[in-house]
């Protein structure tokens, strides 16, 4: 009798287990139209797929199956839910153009985690027993990866073999025009811009210190300190937004900000063009290089022209172009593990950054080690839009010569690059790091310290 009961007890277990996927078969919500509604050419078929298998947690405020309010599988679907917004919102990162303006980080998250076999996790497949994506919708999907990068995000000079790597060569001209650039980097270097003529640009981005001050809080006028550290400008024409915060949507207007900030430069553009008009060789460069001569519009132009010339090929480049003695085999096995680490998902397009804004802690707390309450430059991106969902959300850095462009990170915590790697590993990786990929990751890092003017940096 007792081996009746404790048989029966085990086939209703093994009912109860059974029938909410089951049930989901049988009674799941209408698929997501978030991707598909406004789809059309090639993303149609892999906007039906995106929806259908990956919408419930990677966009807001999809329909949810029927278990989704019960106690227990409520709080654990919305945790997997915010942690996929975190990771990946697709919805606002495909554009109207219906996936032509699909960031290069989301081609490459999308690409690495079909390519590793990461999503749906087992958790989601065990409830949804159709939700794995097929052998032909996981091609679908690569080779229109593949085409959009193409299209939109190569650089046109990179070696067949690596046409479609993350990573891309940097543009072999920078299509400037010379006059205005080197009028650009006499204001880059101009003192009078700050309001005690102390202060220039290269005060704190200093062209022979990787387009840094190599400090953790860059010093403005009257010795004040900074309390975020100073991005490189080098190769800074290729990102898409500047400062952490990104609150600066190009170079020009990112040229506004120093000079008005009373903590930099200290002055505002009606002293500093008071003292420019009082120079007649800036009057004349003006007037030579702008129909409209001398105004703070056309010295924040210049300024900005001149940055855009700022690239650093470096030996990677060259690797990327199909030398491929360029790299040394532990530099070559390096940029392979950045690659299987999940570095080029953010670390991606030609300036290996830069390009999008992502959040600091996925998988552990970044800002777990400091004491009392938090600053205002860990906010990140909230405190430009005040979306929660952009809190310790940061512009990506460029990783090009960041061997030279200690310390890291926005706090400036640190001046040693592999104790960097291993933070980076241990807060954004999908999986731990050995100290031997450390290493190798450490020396492809150190192959991108680049060249200016001819002359290494």
């Amino acid at each position: 009798m007792k081996n009746k009961k404790a048989m029966l007890f085990v086939v209703l277990v093994v009912i109860a287990i059974l029938a909410l996927p089951v049930a989901n078969l049988i009674f799941k919500p209408q698929p997501s139209v978030a991707l598909s509604s406004t789809a059309s050419g090639d993303f149609v078929t892999v906007a039906k797929i995106l929806d259908a298998k990956c919408a419930m947690c990677h966009t807001e405020g999809e329909t949810l199956p029927f278990y989704a309010s019960l106690p227990i599988a409520s709080g654990v679907i919305q945790a997997d839910i915010e942690s996929g917004l975190d990771h990946l919102d697709l919805a606002s990162s495909l554009s109207s153009e219906q996936g032509q303006g699909l960031s290069e980080p989301a081609l490459a998250m999308i690409e690495y985690t079909i390519n590793e076999d990461r999503m749906p996790p087992t958790p989601f497949l065990a409830m949804h027993w159709d939700g794995a994506l097929s052998s032909s919708e996981k091609k679908t999907i690569l080779d229109w990866v593949a085409k959009v990068r193409e299209e939109t995000h190569r650089s046109g000079n990179a070696a067949d073999e690596f046409a479609n790597e993350p990573v891309q060569p940097l543009p072999a001209e920078h299509g400037q025009d010379p006059v205005i650039a080197a009028l650009g980097d006499k204001m880059f270097h101009e003192v009078r811009l700050s309001g005690d003529n102390t202060l220039s640009c290269a005060s704190c981005h200093g062209l022979d210190k990787g387009g840094t001050d190599q400090a953790q809080f860059s010093t403005g006028i009257d010795k004040q300190m900074g309390d975020i550290n100073s991005p490189t400008v080098l190769n800074s024409g290729l990102q898409f937004a500047l400062f952490w915060d990104g609150r600066a949507p190009t170079l020009e207007a990112q040229a506004d900000g120093p000079v008005n900030n009373p903590i930099e430069m200290g002055s505002n553009w009606e002293e500093a063009m008071a003292k420019l008009k009082a120079a007649t060789d800036v009057v004349e460069a003006f007037e030579k290089a702008f129909p409209d001569g001398l105004t703070p519009e056309n010295v924040m132009a210049s300024i900005a022209t001149f940055e855009r010339t700022l690239l650093t090929p470096s030996r990677f480049d060259r690797y990327l172009r199909g030398e491929s003695d360029a790299l040394s085999d532990s530099e070559i096995k390096g940029y392979e593990a950045f690659k299987e680490y999940a570095c080029a998902t953010c670390h991606c397009g030609s300036a290996l950054g830069g390009c999008s804004y992502e959040k600091l802690g996925l998988k552990a707390d970044y800002f777990h080690k400091q004491d009392g309450e938090p600053l205002k430059r860990d906010n990140g991106r909230f405190n430009v839009t005040q979306n929660e969902r952009d809190l310790h959300r940061f512009k990506v850095p460029t990783l090009r010569n960041i061997e030279i462009t200690f310390p890291y990170f926005h706090d400036g915590s640190t001046s040693d690059l592999k104790e960097a790697v291993k933070t980076m590993c241990r807060c954004q990786s999908p999986k731990p790091i050995s100290d031997a990929d450390t290493d190798l990751i450490v020396a492809f890092l150190k192959s991108l310290t680049g060249e200016y003017n001819g002359q290494q940096l």
